[in-house]
């Protein structure tokens, strides 16, 4: 198979770049789909009940071209993990998350990623940071039109995000050791909910499936990626879906399920094809089915 990719290259003045860019970020992303197809049955309707691939495609190119176009600007920018920030944009933007949180230590890629996935849902995202923002990062996000999406909060993150309820996507960097207790801070929406948690290199762990303040009527399931330094998706949502096609429509009373196990194999994935009218050229794009 052969693709074709056009590009201006007044606003993308290295194309080939991009093109590496977009085979890395896709690899990643295969990389990181459920390995058996009960598994991804789980994400899927458990969470994604109601996903938008057409909300996670845009956000997806989105962040491609942002992060792209600032890393060529700005050398603080450059990273090492291709493809990360694209995987979170796309899975906030198709499950429309409306509420965005991010820990972090600074202003970052993944930064941009979210409010570039709240942009495509007209949620929001709330940025919540130790230090005040520096100035580079502020015209950061201002060049990226996205000045009006990302509310910054700067203090102690354990005092800050209790102030925050139902949130539906949450990402924590794990740099530091404290990352576990932000982590179970975290007041999820129970209806539909993902938590990241970013940067767990090595043996860290994240949630790994238990997460507070959550009923009998709700499912959640970790699992750690293969994506950039380490990241565990948490995904949380009701399961009565899930037990009407599995078992009937009989009631459980089971406990909370609990799944976490590590990704390593792929299934298939779904081709988009887009149609310039202008130009009539085709453009295809690769969405796997975890998407």
């Amino acid at each position: 198979m052969a693709i074709v990719l056009s590009v201006d290259e007044g606003t993308i003045p290295d194309p080939h770049q991009l093109c590496d860019d977009i085979v890395e970020s896709l690899k990643l992303i295969k990389d990181a789909v459920p390995s058996t197809d009960s598994e991804h049955s789980l994400i899927k309707e458990t969470v994604l009940m109601e996903w938008s691939a057409n909300s996670a495609t845009k956000a997806y190119l989105d962040t491609l071209k942002l992060c792209g176009n600032h890393k060529r600007r700005y050398d603080s920018w450059m990273t090492k993990e291709p493809g990360s920030n694209e995987f979170i944009s796309a899975l906030a933007a198709g499950m429309k998350a409306k509420l965005i949180v991010e820990v972090a230590y600074g202003v970052s890629p993944s930064t941009v990623a979210l409010a570039a996935a709240a942009r495509q849902t007209g949620g929001r995202l709330v940025c919540i940071l130790p230090e005040p923002v520096p100035a580079e990062s502020k015209k950061v996000i201002k060049d990226s039109g996205l000045k009006d999406i990302v509310d910054f909060k700067t203090g102690d993150p354990s005092k800050l995000l209790p102030n925050y309820e139902k949130i539906d996507f949450s990402l924590v960097d794990c740099k530091n050791d404290e990352y576990t207790g932000l982590l179970k801070l975290i007041d999820v929406n129970p209806r539909r909910s993902v938590v990241v948690a970013n940067n767990l290199v090595g043996e860290k762990k994240g949630l790994g499936g238990h997460v507070r303040c959550l009923n009998d009527e709700v499912v959640v399931r970790s699992t750690k990626h293969p994506i950039g330094k380490g990241m565990e998706v948490t995904v949380i949502g009701k399961p009565n879906d899930i037990e009407k096609r599995d078992r009937g429509s009989r009631e459980s009373s089971s406990p909370p399920k609990i799944r976490e196990n590590a990704m390593k194999k792929t299934i298939s994935s779904s081709w988009i094809v887009k149609v310039d009218e202008k130009s009539g050229e085709e453009h295809i794009y690769r969405v796997p089915h975890f998407i």
